[in-house]
């Protein structure tokens, strides 16, 4: 447990943090605080439960997440994923199992931290991860229309086709003012970057829309109306357990726990690149399960990192965990002193900014360029995002794991088969003793797959760093999946921050062509991929003498 645990917050401590980076911390997490308001509160809302156990998730476990975790500048709290399991964990086994498959989630994700199984999750295919991503974001949209709309409905429909009927059929009770708030939400939501990079365009959208609807008593849905008062208090509460009914709750307890796990290590990867830092993915996984175990006893909902919350929190200097903690406070001090003006905020704009968020989740771009890819990519996509829309999110995953690992021993089958065309050279080792300073070679060797894509572009990284022209070595390559062209891309990006020059060679014409599909020509030049490593020293030779 000694090597596993290594809490980040406690390195930063050890290692010392100036007075200049103190400040920026505390600053960046008043900001991010601010940032996160709105977001917990209509996480909250749109998962079916009151707004106040969104605003505790973020303080107790944004707070735990910070402090326990493996992650420099991680912001932990309920994220958008988590909306259609916590509505239908809800739906089914009411509060108390909803408390219950959180806490289970908890003590399972802290195993898989013991267990050192943070690697493991890293080895999620990218389709499946795109295809489920995409789906949550349709599902999230599709709840939004209700409050968007105004639509005067005492229940929808959970499934999918059901729900939009229901839509269909009541459009002709649509309330123009609860249109025309979510309309301005977004708006401001999307534009305000352009005015102002300071205050979040979803806390100028629902101060803007609430002050209006107070001031003009429009004929809207709002927290209050809806919930009631928010609390100004986090009060304890223990669930009653029933050890023979506990087996039921591990359906949903492992499906929080594999999201939250995917999601948190996820944003943790994100963030490494925008610091140039590595994080502890296993203590990650077991600060995530701890933060599970013990918010739910207050009131609190499923939480993981958030991706957007922690990009802002390093956007706006934020390198040490006191940003997350500070964060955490900050919106604590807003629940006990501003709670009563949060109950005023319409519905509709908190659709608006789920609607966004929504669309950002929808990872279009992403899902776009898995279709342009192999037929086997296509299939992992498609079928991981229709389970997801319209069965479920645990089997969308399942399905997708399965399918990902038979489509895989299917292609190696096929290249097994393959007759050999050309002649190439089975001895991998070379002497590269006559390889000028500053130019690193990194050959890959085999498929470059999902399951082997991490280690390969974690190890660019390292080697690029060391270099000033690296020169990657495909020969050997038979083909490069949608995962291993998303991590590629990734490590390039950040090695060319670094302004190493980079070069290919050996790339045949089917990864070539992927390469086009996938933007990273836009990276690296056709003219910088040959079909010799004797073209390409000849480039990096040439290349150190400018």
């Amino acid at each position: 447990m000694e090597n596993i645990f290594k809490p980040k917050f406690f390195s930063v401590l050890k290692s010392g943090i100036s007075k200049k980076q103190f400040s920026a911390d505390v600053l960046s997490g008043v900001v991010v605080g601010i940032v996160a308001l709105p977001l917990a509160i209509a996480f909250a809302v749109a998962s079916g439960v009151s707004p106040e156990k969104g605003l505790i998730t973020a303080i107790i476990a944004g707070f735990l997440i910070s402090l326990l975790g493996g992650s420099r500048v991680q912001i932990g709290g309920p994220t958008g994923a988590f909306i259609v399991i916590v509505y239908g964990i809800l739906e089914k086994y009411g509060i108390e199992g909803l408390m219950i498959s959180t806490i289970l989630a908890g003590v399972i994700l802290v195993l898989f931290g013991i267990l050192r199984l943070g690697a493991l999750l890293k080895y999620f295919p990218h389709p499946l991860i795109v295809g489920f991503t995409s789906g949550i974001a349709l599902v999230i949209f599709s709840t939004q229309i209700k409050d968007a709309f105004g639509l005067d409905l005492a229940k929808v429909p959970s499934a999918f086709i059901d729900k939009w009927g229901t839509y269909a059929a009541n459009l002709h009770h649509i309330n123009p003012y609860a249109l025309a708030i979510t309309v301005i939400t977004i708006l401001i939501v999307v534009f305000s970057k352009k005015l102002t990079t300071k205050i979040p365009g979803s806390f100028i959208a629902i101060l803007l829309t609430t002050i209006v609807v107070k001031l003009f008593n429009l004929p809207v849905t709002t927290i209050e109306s809806f919930f009631g008062d928010i609390p100004n208090q986090i009060s304890f509460s223990f669930p009653h357990i029933q050890l023979s009914e506990l087996s039921g709750y591990l359906a949903p307890a492992l499906t929080i726990a594999l999201l939250g796990g995917i999601e948190s290590l996820l944003s943790a990867v994100v963030s490494d690149g925008m610091i140039s830092g590595n994080h502890r993915s296993n203590t990650e996984l077991i600060a995530q399960g701890i933060a599970n175990i013990v918010t739910p006893f207050f009131g609190g909902i499923p939480a993981t990192g958030a991706i957007a919350r922690t990009a802002t929190n390093v956007k706006n200097g934020g390198r040490t965990p006191i940003a997350g903690m500070v964060h955490a406070v900050t919106l604590l001090l807003i629940m006990l002193f501003l709670g009563q003006w949060a109950k005023l905020i319409p519905m509709s704009a908190l659709a608006g900014i789920l609607i966004v968020v929504a669309y950002n989740m929808s990872e279009w771009r992403s899902f776009r360029s898995v279709l342009r890819g192999s037929v086997f990519d296509i299939i992992v996509l498609l079928s991981t995002f229709i389970l997801t829309v319209l069965v479920d999110l645990t089997i969308a995953i399942e399905v997708g794991v399965v399918l990902s690992a038979l489509l895989f021993m299917k292609r190696m089958a096929d290249i097994g088969n393959a007759e050999v065309k050309e002649k190439i050279d089975s001895d991998l080792i070379e002497n590269y003793s006559e390889i000028p300073n500053g130019i690193s070679i990194y050959e890959i060797s085999g498929p470059m797959f999902f399951a082997s894509a991490k280690t390969y572009s974690e190890t660019l990284k390292e080697i690029g760093a060391k270099s000033k022209v690296l020169i990657i070595r495909m020969r050997h390559v038979p083909f490069v999946d949608s995962t291993g062209l998303h991590n590629l891309k990734e490590a390039i990006k950040i090695i060319k921050q670094t302004g190493v020059k980079i070069a290919f060679s050996g790339v045949n014409s089917s990864i070539l062509q992927n390469f086009d599909t996938f933007g990273l020509l836009e990276l690296v030049p056709a003219d910088h991929i040959f079909d010799s490593f004797e073209k390409a020293v000849a480039f990096a030779k040439k290349e150190l003498q400018n």
